[in-house]
């Protein structure tokens, strides 16, 4: 299993997605699915992409920055 931190691109500006999965493409699918379910109006997601990965270990975590909106 990984941790991945992900970062998704939408009209409002980039959000933080962290996720804990097997692959790649799980990781992805989970983000969405996050992003779905956090919203009532899920935002419209321009573009999904991985910035960290790692295993997921004891002590394994990531420091969230605010994000600017773009």
């Amino acid at each position: 299993m990984f941790l991945y931190k992900l970062e998704a691109k939408t009209e409002g500006g980039l959000l933080p997605v962290v996720v804990l999965a097997e692959t790649d493409e799980k990781a992805f699918a989970a983000a969405e699915s996050q992003l779905i379910r956090h919203f009532v109006a899920p935002p419209g997601i321009k573009e999904l992409v991985i910035v960290e990965k790692k295993r997921a270990e004891k002590g394994a975590g990531y420091v969230l920055e605010p994000l600017i909106p773009q």
